[in-house]
């Protein structure tokens, strides 16, 4: 667990100004800069406010990248900023958070209706974890992540299957808690309505309940102990599980959109290649995501310090949630940002975002 930081009011305020200032510009601040913030302040002069900030620099929370330069944050500082916004209280080492609905969430009316509008006509998780990266990587500024949570937690409800053309087929597999999981299935061998409706009986009947990931084990053990007594209803079945009617999400989804907006803050080349890179490796973004986001807390989580799991997400920050359908993980919700982000409203974004799995997502009762 990271040391806990104590500092004065008065190192507080102008730690703030500080962190403040350096989202805006990206530039070095200088005692002047934050002593305009203080004008009308008693004992907040230029020369007291530089001695406030020698103290803020050997308590590691300034650090100046030239010595002409004034002052920027370090992620130490971040952290500390996150901590005391008042939206979330400090957990334990470099992760802050607050349960979702227990945080004042810093977004507009407007900001509200424009969310809402942009997951018009979304009705699957698969829809929503899509368009979920699209909206974050828009209001950040910086790269929304979504990804699904692995399909071994959701119990079977019902699937059905639709055939769409020869040797295309939908099945669409709804879980006990309401979320709807749809897959495109191209087949080797063409199966008539009838005996995907067969199929579908088949499941509905025998399965209703069972987690997704152990009507796969069943289906394979039946598949060779009953070939000869249903052989021609497990032929049917055998194609249809082969093509991944029932998978677990072995190859977990992932969407990610908004990597191009990385490239403005970064100059140093080598590191931005070395992000890029491992943006594009979606299995290092799993882990990153695993390793910081809990699918099972219900907690808004901002994690500062990334170059600690990852050496090549340095001076960038997390923040993310768990999206949920009543008790049942759907996935994760993420920005992956510069640490210069505007704090109070992208955690605003991502929660909001997040509680609105269940508004969309949960059938009528």
């Amino acid at each position: 667990m990271a040391p806990e930081t104590r500092i004065s009011p008065r190192e507080r305020l102008v730690l703030t100004s500080i962190i403040e200032h350096y989202i805006e510009t990206g530039d070095p601040v200088s005692s002047q800069a934050v002593a305009r913030d203080f004008a009308h302040r008693n004992g907040m002069s230029s020369a007291t406010i530089r001695n406030v900030m020698a103290s803020l620099a050997e308590n590691g929370l300034l650090e100046q990248p030239h010595t002409s330069a004034g002052r920027i944050p370090t992620p130490r500082a971040f952290r500390y900023y996150v901590e005391h916004l008042g939206a979330v209280g400090a957990l334990a080492g470099h992760i802050v958070g607050a349960p979702l609905g227990q945080q004042p969430v810093a977004l507009s009316d407007n900001r509200r209706e424009q969310i809402d509008e942009s997951f018009s006509g979304v009705h699957t998780s698969q829809q929503f974890l899509e368009r979920t990266s699209h909206v974050l990587a828009l209001l950040s500024s910086g790269v929304g992540i979504a990804f699904a949570a692995l399909r071994e937690t959701h119990a079977l409800e019902h699937i059905h299957f639709s055939r769409l053309a020869p040797n295309r087929v939908l099945a669409v597999v709804v879980t006990v808690s309401g979320v709807v999981l749809d897959r495109m299935l191209l087949l080797d061998h063409d199966l008539s309505s009838a005996e995907l409706e067969v199929s579908s009986r088949f499941l509905n009947e025998n399965f209703h309940g069972w987690p997704i990931d152990s009507i796969r084990t069943e289906l394979n053990t039946r598949l060779e102990s009953e070939r000869n007594e249903y052989d021609r209803l497990m032929q049917s079945l055998r194609e249809l599980h082969r093509k991944g009617a029932l998978d677990n999400a072995a190859e977990p989804v992932i969407f990610v959109e908004g990597v191009g907006n990385l490239l403005d803050h970064e100059a140093d080349r080598d590191r931005l290649r070395a992000m890029l890179a491992a943006l594009e490796t979606k299995q290092r973004l799993i882990e990153l995501l695993t390793a910081y986001l809990d699918a099972r807390q219900k907690n808004v989580r901002v994690v500062v310090g990334l170059e600690e799991a990852m050496p090549e997400m340095e001076n960038l920050v997390l923040i993310g949630a768990p999206a949920r359908v009543g008790e049942e993980s759907m996935g994760t919700v993420a920005v992956l940002a510069p640490t210069r982000i505007h704090y109070q409203e992208t955690i605003g974004a991502v929660s909001y975002i997040a509680q609105l799995s269940a508004r969309l997502l949960q059938p009528p009762q």
